[in-house]
């Protein structure tokens, strides 16, 4: 079967926290097949931990299945990606001597304080701010609760676990799962400096590529196992995050993806980083070398409940709502300001759950008219298409709703997943001459484009300045920012 034919195919591996999916995908974004497997964890308190032998057995279960229907020498290639900031210790084997510390796993304050002030000129000029949920944080606190395990040691994030297994030796990892393990993404480089003050060897630290580089190819023993032939290019991921965004399409320059799920998260593209004095967004680096900006807003889909169809249907009649929300899923915010203490609020009395339901998806939409807002204070083009996914795109309502906020147009791709995103650099990685918003272009198809009514930005100017003047009170949104989206928002 030769290159480019219309039956090769790409293989997308998304380790997630609930489970692995698993697609294969045509160069024309047709899904040839697909499979899942779920993962379970560990909880105590605020630690949150995996068994890196699970993630695996589920790899093997999701893979066989998506490959089922799919001749092993069809597939062209594979990228895998994991959560973000999940990370172990594995011996010079890649063995894992711990179990996987996850994405939200909450042991490290400490460390992250250490780390911040180990790099902290660093960390500035890169716009960040080393968080406990970060990967650094948890390396750092693993050494000190275990510093026995640190010889021969070495930092494997979710998906390099997964990686090693298929290539069946220690490889390399991405500059993508790197980054909040403290990887200088300008520099391309680790630092070294902000290490040693704080005591975690070199040694520790792997080897780092951009993703969509080659790190290697299935081995005898993974081909076996999945269904892959032996052979099959296995190309660097990216975080589950950046590997959405890139199975949204939004790749161009000013091109922005704002994923609503449980809650919402904003990804666009620019030529140059975003560099946020707050610390509230932060950016990856595409594998063409643009820069992929982001935060993640703690307002989302996980305050709803209910009959969501027959509560869009009533809701429908409530616009602008009576009441003005500010529907936080739990309490703090992250993005678009900075906020721990943030806690959600409806202001005013709901006329009936219609209106209450309106007043909770026009206070995300709000929010996200306000991230648009913050994200174009920081000097970055947002006048490029934004594209909805996640799961609240299936509620069509709520996307002409957003749209009608934003004031601007929405594209809904048919599928968008962080597995679709996955095959798609997996292709980037295996074609010459093609840059991966080319390569989107084609394999991410678009189901519908809504556009907004004529007027309805407008219409919701008003509970929008009423949200930005009551967050200012509370002294939770900066006077600055809040200016600057009542004369921009």
């Amino acid at each position: 079967m030769r290159e480019g034919s219309p039956d090769a195919v790409w293989v997308g591996i998304d380790v997630g926290t609930q489970g692995v999916r698993t697609l294969a995908v045509t160069a024309a974004g047709r899904v040839a097949g697909r499979g899942s497997a779920p993962l379970t964890g560990r909880r105590d308190g605020g630690w949150h931990e995996q068994d890196p032998a699970d993630w695996w057995a589920a790899v093997v279960q999701a893979t066989r299945a998506a490959l089922a229907g799919v001749p092993s020498a069809a597939v062209r290639g594979l990228a895998v990606c994991s959560t973000s900031g999940t990370v172990l210790l594995a011996g010079p084997d890649g063995e894992p001597r711990t179990g996987g510390l996850m994405y939200d796993d909450g042991r490290a304050p400490a460390e992250a304080r250490a780390a911040q002030e180990a790099g902290d000129g660093l960390w500035d000029r890169l716009g960040v701010r080393i968080q406990p949920s970060w990967a650094l944080a948890k390396v750092l606190w693993l050494a000190r609760a275990h510093p026995g395990l640190l010889d021969g040691a070495r930092i494997t994030h979710q998906a390099d676990l997964v990686v090693s297994r298929l290539i069946g030796a220690p490889a390399g990892t991405d500059s993508s799962h790197a980054l909040k393990t403290g990887y200088d993404l300008q520099a391309e480089g680790w630092p070294r400096e902000a290490h040693e003050r704080l005591g975690l060897p070199a040694s520790l630290f792997p080897e780092v590529v951009r993703p969509g580089t080659r790190l290697g190819e299935v081995g005898a023993r993974a081909a076996a196992e999945t269904g892959l032939a032996a052979g099959t290019p296995v190309i660097a991921g990216m975080t589950d995050g950046c590997a959405a965004q890139l199975g949204s399409g939004a790749l161009g320059l000013g091109r922005w993806n704002s994923v609503l799920g449980t809650t919402l998260v904003l990804k666009g593209v620019t030529a140059a980083p975003v560099r946020d004095p707050a610390g509230v967004m932060y950016s990856h680096r595409a594998p063409d070398g643009a820069w992929l900006p982001g935060g993640a807003s703690s307002v989302g889909a996980g305050v709803l409940s209910g009959d969501l169809a027959r509560l869009d249907e009533l809701a429908a009649a409530h616009e602008p709502s009576g009441a003005l929300a500010y529907p936080l899923v739990s309490r703090g915010e992250r993005f678009p300001f900075l906020a721990p203490q943030a806690e959600g609020f409806v202001l005013g009395e709901p006329a009936g759950e219609g209106d209450r339901h309106a007043a909770l998806l026009q206070g995300v939409a709000l929010i996200e008219r306000l991230a648009l807002a913050y994200v174009r204070q920081l000097g970055a083009d947002v006048e490029g298409p934004i594209t909805f996914t996640g799961g609240a795109a299936r509620s069509a309502y709520w996307c002409g709703l957003r749209a009608d906020v934003l004031g601007r147009p929405a594209r809904i791709p048919e599928h968008a997943d962080a597995a679709l995103g996955m095959a798609v650099l997996a292709a980037y990685g295996t074609t010459e001459g093609r840059s991966p918003a080319d390569i989107a272009e084609s394999m991410v198809r678009i189901r519908t484009v809504v556009e907004p009514r004529p007027g309805a930005a407008e219409r919701f100017a008003e509970p929008f300045h009423r949200l930005l003047d009551e967050l200012e009170r509370r002294g939770w949104l900066p006077a600055e920012q809040a200016a600057y989206a009542r004369e921009h928002g």
